[in-house]
C-alpha cells in the first residue's frame, strides 16, 4: 500500500493503486507503506491519540490490572472440569486455540475501532458506537441497520453484565454461607447474606473511575491469587500416574468450548479499558496489554485445568473448591478469598452496566449531573441485589444468556464488523480475511448451541426437585 503525491496533494491509499505521473515527471514519487497512525495523519491533521481528553487517565499497567481481573474470573474454577470433558493433552490445545479466538476477536473489535477513530474524528468510541459507525461508513445496503446493531450490542451487553453482577452477588453470599454454617454449626438464609451485602456493594459501584477502581482491581486479583496458590497446593498432593487419566475425549469437546470460551470471554470490558488509557495505542502489537494479558491468562488457565483433573479424575466437580476439603481452614480460606476477589471485581462489571444507561441519559442530566450519576449506580446496585434476592438460582439462567450474548457479541460481531470495516480496501490475499472470520463465526455459532443446551442442563437440574432447589 502507498501513498501518491500528484500535484502536491496526497490521496488516500487503496487496495489496489495506479501510479500515473504527477505534474508532467516521468516517475511517480512512491512512498513506502505507513502505519495506521502516519495514514491517519496523512488526510489531515488530526490524531484521535493524542487529541484524547480523560480527567483520569489509567497507565498501561493499570489497565492490564483491570484486563486480569476481567479474565480471571470465577469461570477459572470449572477449568478441571473442562479438562475432564477434553483429556490432559487434548485440553492443552484446546486451550490455546480458545484463548487465541477470543484474543482475536478482542483485538479485532479494537483494531477497527482505531481505524474508525480516523473516519469519524473521534477520540473513544465503545463497542456499539464501533458497530454503528462501521454500518454507517460500510455498503449502503447496510447503513440503515446502524441504529439496529448500535442497539442489539447495548442490550446484549447490559443484560449480560447486570446479570452478571447479579450472579456474582449470589457467589460471594454462597462462599460466606459455607464457611459461617460450618462455624456456626447451623444453615444460614443466603438471601439474608444478600441483603447485608447491599451497602458494601453500593460503596465499591461509587468508585468514580477506572482510574481509581485500579488499585481495588490490584487487591481482587491478589486474592484471587492467594486462593487459586492454596487450591494448587492442593492440587499438587498425592498425584496418580498420568496414564490413569484420559488424554483425548472428543464425543465430549463440545463442552470444553462450552466452559473455557465463557470463562475467558472479556469482550464488553476491552473498550472502556481502551477508551480510559493513556496511551491506547499500546493496547495492540505483539507485546502490547492484550497480548500480555491474555498470555498470562492462557498459562494460568491451562495449568489449574491440567493439575485438578490430574489430581480428581472423573471426580472433578463444576468448581474446583467443591472438591477441598471444608473442614480444613485453608480450604475455608480459598472461599473467603475467592468471594472477596468476586467482591472487589463486581465494580469492573458494574461499570459496563453503568456506562451503557449514563450514556443514554447524560445528555438530558445538565443539571447536577454528578448527583444524578451517583443515584443511578445506587439505583443499579439495588436492583441488581433485588434480582438476587428474587432470584438465588440465577446463575444457570445467566448462563443461558451468556451463551447467546457472549458467543454473538464476544466471537460473531467482531469479525462482522471487520468484514464491514474492510469492505473498500480489501480482504487481504486470496480474501484470507473472510476465509478467517468464516471460521471464527463458525466457532460462535457452536458456542452458542453448545453452551446454551449446557445451560439448560442446569436449569433442569436446578428445579428437577425440590431437594435441589435453593
Amino acid at each position: 500500500m502507498v501513498n501518491i503525491i500528484d500535484g502536491g496533494a496526497k490521496h488516500a491509499p487503496h487496495e489496489m493503486e495506479q501510479f500515473l505521473p504527477g505534474d508532467g515527471s516521468s516517475k511517480p514519487t512512491i512512498q513506502p507503506r505507513k502505519a495506521d497512525t502516519e495514514q491517519g495523519l496523512a488526510n489531515g491533521d488530526f490524531d484521535p491519540f493524542t487529541s484524547r481528553d480523560i480527567e483520569h487517565p489509567t497507565t498501561d499497567n493499570e489497565t492490564l490490572t483491570h484486563l486480569l481481573k476481567a479474565s480471571l474470573g470465577t469461570g477459572i474454577l470449572g477449568m478441571p472440569f473442562a479438562f475432564m470433558s477434553s483429556g490432559l493433552v487434548m485440553g492443552i490445545f484446546a486451550t490455546i486455540f480458545t484463548a487465541f479466538i477470543c484474543t482475536h476477536c478482542s483485538y479485532v473489535l479494537v483494531k477497527c475501532g482505531h481505524k474508525l477513530y480516523y473516519k469519524t474524528r473521534r477520540t473513544k468510541m465503545t463497542f456499539a458506537e464501533i458497530a454503528e459507525a462501521a454500518f454507517q461508513k460500510g455498503p449502503k445496503p447496510l447503513r440503515g441497520l446502524a441504529p439496529v446493531a448500535k442497539f442489539s450490542i447495548l442490550f446484549g451487553l447490559f443484560l449480560t453484565y447486570f446479570g452478571t453482577c447479579s450472579v456474582y452477588t449470589v457467589i460471594v453470599a454462597k462462599n460466606f454461607e459455607q464457611v459461617l454454617g460450618h462455624w456456626m454449626g447451623c444453615k444460614l438464609e443466603s438471601r439474608v447474606l444478600i441483603c447485608i451485602m447491599l451497602i458494601p456493594l453500593i460503596l465499591i459501584a461509587w468508585v468514580p473511575n477506572l482510574k481509581y477502581l485500579a488499585p481495588v482491581s490490584m487487591v481482587a486479583n491478589v486474592f484471587m491469587g492467594l486462593g487459586l496458590g492454596i487450591t494448587f497446593y492442593y492440587l499438587v498432593q498425592d498425584l496418580p500416574p498420568i496414564e490413569k487419566r484420559s488424554l483425548f475425549e472428543l464425543s465430549t469437546l463440545p463442552a470444553f468450548f462450552s466452559i473455557t470460551i465463557f470463562a475467558m470471554e472479556a469482550i464488553g470490558v476491552v473498550m472502556p479499558l481502551e477508551n480510559n488509557m493513556k496511551t491506547p495505542q499500546n493496547f495492540l502489537g505483539i507485546c502490547g496489554v492484550l497480548s500480555k494479558g491474555m498470555s498470562g491468562v492462557t498459562m494460568i488457565y491451562m495449568l489449574l485445568g491440567f493439575l485438578g483433573y490430574m489430581r480428581y479424575g472423573t471426580l472433578t466437580e463444576e468448581s474446583i473448591t467443591l472438591n477441598l476439603p471444608i473442614e480444613e481452614w485453608p480450604a475455608q480460606a480459598v472461599k473467603i478469598l475467592i468471594a472477596l476477589a468476586v467482591y472487589c471485581t463486581f465494580g469492573l462489571q458494574f461499570y459496563v452496566c453503568l456506562e451503557i444507561v449514563w450514556d443514554g441519559i447524560k445528555d438530558k442530566c445538565t443539571k447536577r449531573p454528578i448527583l444524578v450519576n451517583y443515584v443511578l449506580r445506587t439505583v443499579l446496585v439495588t436492583a441488581a441485589v433485588v434480582l438476587a434476592i428474587s432470584v438465588p438460582t440465577i446463575a444457570p439462567f445467566m448462563g443461558l444468556i451468556g451463551a447467546f450474548c457472549f458467543s454473538i457479541l464476544g466471537l460473531i460481531f467482531p469479525v462482522i464488523i471487520e468484514l464491514i470495516v474492510h469492505w473498500d480496501s480489501g480482504f487481504g490475499p486470496g480474501n484470507w480475511i473472510v476465509w478467517k472470520n468464516v471460521v471464527i463465526v463458525l466457532c460462535g455459532f457452536g458456542a452458542l448451541f453448545f453452551g446454551s443446551v449446557s445451560a439448560v442442563r442446569d436449569i433442569m437440574k436446578v428445579y428437577s426437585g425440590p431437594s435441589e432447589a435453593q
